[in-house]
């Protein structure tokens, strides 16, 4: 309708203007030929003339609007029966649609008419099963002379104690058929490996003590009302510590960089003997250039005792910071190289990538050198160190996935696992103190207690074994087994300890009577 309004208005605005253009037409002539009265005979001629001309041009203006708004009309005729056929045929197909409709809703109340009549009959029959049941229940708990309950708990408790003893008899034969082979092999090898790389004992303190020639020296350290201590310790960021002890003074600093700079400027500080703030800043300066050369040197040295040439240099220089970390008393770079090597030797056995597991053994625990001045754990800070210089993948996947932040998925991957746990866990290694061992130790007694059947239970072999004595009358052979299985499983869900622990169930009979 919008369509039809605006055709009609724009043929009443051509036929309004056409005839208002003929008004001024008419207008011009008569005006034209007053003029022509007054100008003369020549003049009137001409001014009839172009006064004729303005009317005809007037005509055809009229006409031309008018067969435009005839044109007009026929077109919006036009339109508007196309748009009459467009509206049947969309009712049209409305109407058949509304008949399908109609036709789907008949079929679904006799289909649901259907359903209900089937639930009727099963609900029905469902009554008579259950009521067939119970009558059988009740004849057979009668012939039986037992409860339905009290039945079913004897079979599962036969059926339970059936499967618990093929089952650890099935445990104790595959044990029995592999342990050999298994036990054999990984003895040779390790101990092949162990052998081979042979190191020594490391026990680090995370403090650096300095001896003074003189107890005189501590008062030129502290210096007036402590200038000079406090000097130091602002420049180096460490603490110093001047105690009773004599002629010793004590360096302490969590960030064993920091810690090594501070030790190497008291001692120049010490031979040099002028002590005052500008040559304390001077004597740290050179310190931490030492330290820089120091850190630079072992990592080159790291990589080639480890046999891993060609590192980028930023990543020599991280792996040289280990010099001065240490974790449990160990030297973390003499642990890299270590690990390395032994993974170098594992994986020839085992034909993996030698390459991959030198690289993955030297570099696993590189994120230790950035974890005080950075966010985020070691293996995080080492994985994107390496991932930064474009190191190889499969030893980024070896440093990712050692402390099985990620599931490990080549065999690279755990030859550098085993050799970081062989490294850390081998006599001497690492130092633990005599609380936290008292305490190790303890906890593993208490864990084998807490079974049913435990006589007594001791740790020996400093923690790396627990053996437990059950009680003859109440556990057999089997049960044996099953408390040894179950104590390693609980040790390793709640304990923290590196290596392994092997748990041994120790049961003796002894039948006893007097010949009188």
């Amino acid at each position: 309708m919008d369509t039809i309004n605006l055709i009609i208005g724009l043929v009443i605005g051509l036929v309004l203007g056409a005839a208002a253009l003929w008004f001024w037409g008419t207008s011009a002539v008569k005006n034209t030929r007053k003029e022509v009265q007054d100008v003369g005979a020549a003049q009137r001629l001409q001014a009839e003339k172009e006064a004729a001309e303005s009317q005809v041009k007037s005509r055809d203006l009229l006409v031309q609007a008018k067969d435009e708004a005839l044109r007009i009309r026929d077109e919006a005729d036009k339109d508007i029966k196309e748009r009459r056929i467009e509206i049947q045929r969309e009712e049209e197909r409305r109407r058949k649609e509304r008949a399908e409709i109609n036709g789907e809703r008949e079929r679904l109340d006799q289909l649901n008419r259907k359903l209900a009549q089937r639930q009727t009959t099963v609900e029905k029959r469902e009554t008579e099963s259950e009521k067939l049941i119970k009558d059988r229940q009740a004849a057979l708990e009668k012939a039986a002379g037992m409860a339905r309950e009290d039945a079913r708990a004897e079979l599962i408790n036969a059926v339970r104690e059936e499967t618990r003893n093929d089952q650890a008899r099935v445990i104790r034969e595959v044990e029995a058929q592999t342990k050999d082979e298994a036990e054999k092999r990984a003895r040779e090898i390790v101990v092949d490996v162990m052998q081979r790389v042979a190191t020594d004992t490391v026990a680090e303190r995370t403090v650096s003590t300095i001896e003074l020639p003189s107890e005189e020296i501590k008062g030129r350290i502290i210096g007036r009302n402590g200038r000079n201590v406090q000097a130091f310790e602002q420049a180096a960021g460490v603490d110093v510590i001047v105690d009773d002890s004599p002629e010793t003074v004590t360096i302490s600093c969590f960030d064993p960089v920091r810690r090594e700079i501070g030790r190497r400027g008291l001692e120049m500080l010490l031979r040099d003997g002028r002590i005052h703030p500008a040559r304390i800043e001077k004597a740290l300066e050179d310190a931490r250039r030492d330290v820089e050369r120091v850190i630079w040197d072992e990592g080159e040295r790291a990589t080639l005792e480890a046999g891993v040439p060609n590192l980028p240099g930023d990543v020599v220089r991280t792996l040289g910071r280990l010099r001065f970390r240490t974790s449990y008393g160990q030297n973390q770079l003499f642990h890299s190289v270590e690990s390395a090597r032994i993974a170098g030797l594992l994986a020839s056995e085992f034909k993996a990538d030698i390459k991959v597991c030198k690289m993955g053994g030297l570099l696993h625990d590189i994120g230790k050198a950035l974890d005080r001045e950075n966010e985020g754990t070691h293996v995080q800070l080492g994985v994107d160190l390496l991932k930064r210089f474009n190191i190889n993948p499969k030893v980024i996947h070896t440093v990712e996935a050692h402390h099985h932040d990620v599931e490990m998925e080549t065999i690279e991957a755990v030859i550098v696992e085993i050799a970081d746990a062989i490294s850390g866990s081998r006599p001497g290694a690492r130092r633990e103190s005599a609380d936290n061992y008292v305490k190790r130790v303890r906890a593993l007694e208490d864990v084998a207690r807490s079974f049913r059947g435990v006589q007594e239970a001791y740790a020996v072999q400093a923690g790396r074994e627990v053996r437990i004595i059950v009680k003859p009358d109440q556990v057999d052979d089997l049960r044996c087994i099953e408390i040894s299985r179950d104590v390693a499983r609980q040790i390793e869900e709640t304990m923290q300890y590196p290596g392994q622990i092997r748990v041994t169930v120790v049961r003796e009979f002894r039948a006893q009577e007097l010949a009188k």
